[in-house]
This record gives structure tokens, C-alpha cells and sequence, in this order.
């Protein structure tokens, strides 16, 4: 059986399926740039013979934080289960029941999606990036759908 990409019509039963969105470019980006701090930090605790033990420990500490906060911008994710939305973005999970959502919007200049919710504010989605072109424009228009089929329209 073949897994359908995001905005392709799922076949009878996998409606109810989870479904995880994450980017693409902004992982890759993320990823590559840690990696290269990283190496240049240790490369610099190696090579700065002027730097006594504390410095070099200062460097290889910096590098990691800096990998730490790639990794988080490189796991935003929206998992999207039958009866709830998670949302993960750079420092916080947040769950919403599909009722709460009452939309999703694309906002021309802005760098990701946002989920409109009931009680009037808005939810940023970090995991559907503007920078995925195509892909996040998919990714939203197959959310919009799983919002009509799983939200309070469906319960009715």
C-alpha cells in the first residue's frame, strides 16, 4: 500500500489516520547550520592555543546551545489525530480538539500558517513554512480539509 503525500485525497478509512506535517527546508537549513557551529567551535577549542580550559569549554558550550536551538527549529511538527491537533512549535506543545478550529490562514508576507481558533486568537504553525513553496501551500489546504471532515461540521 502506498502513503499518500500531503494533499492527495486519502482512500476510505484513512480519513481517520494521523497524519504528521513538518518542513522541509527550514530542517535542512537547521541541521546544516548547527553542524557547521558546531564543528567550527570545536575546531576553534582545538586550534586557539592562547584559549586556557575554561575558553575552550566556553566555545564547545556556545556550539551546543546553538545545535540545541537548531534542533528545536528543526523538530516543529503538527500532528493531526482524529479527535485532536498538536501543534509543536520552537518552545511549546500546545493540543487543540478540532472543534476549536474555525480556520486556517496563509497570510501573504508572513512566514507560516496560523490556525484560527474559537476562543479569537491564533495558533502560528512553525511546521507548514512558507519557505516549502508548494508543499506548505499543500500542507495547509490538506489541514482546511481535515478541519472540515474532523471538526465541529462533522459532528453535526
Amino acid at each position: 500500500m502506498t502513503v499518500p503525500s500531503p494533499g492527495t485525497d486519502r482512500a476510505e478509512g484513512e480519513e481517520r489516520a494521523t497524519i504528521v506535517l513538518r518542513p522541509r527546508a527550514v530542517r535542512v537549513a537547521a541541521y546544516l547550520s548547527g553542524t557547521i557551529v558546531m564543528v567550527g567551535m570545536i575546531g576553534g577549542a582545538v586550534m586557539i592555543t592562547s584559549f586556557q580550559l575554561g575558553g575552550r569549554l566556553g566555545l564547545l558550550a556556545v556550539g551546543l546551545l546553538v545545535l540545541v536551538f537548531c534542533h528545536l527549529e528543526a523538530s516543529v511538527k503538527v500532528t493531526a489525530r482524529p479527535q485532536v491537533l498538536e501543534v509543536r512549535n520552537l518552545l511549546r506543545v500546545r493540543t487543540v480538539e478540532w472543534p476549536e478550529v474555525l480556520g486556517i490562514s496563509f497570510p501573504m508576507g508572513d512566514p507560516w500558517a496560523h490556525l484560527d481558533l474559537a476562543d479569537g486568537s491564533t495558533l502560528a504553525l512553525h511546521a507548514v513554512q512558507r519557505y516549502d513553496g508548494e508543499r506548505a501551500i499543500s500542507d495547509a489546504h490538506l489541514l482546511q480539509r481535515l478541519m472540515r471532515e474532523r471538526g465541529e461540521a462533522a459532528e453535526a
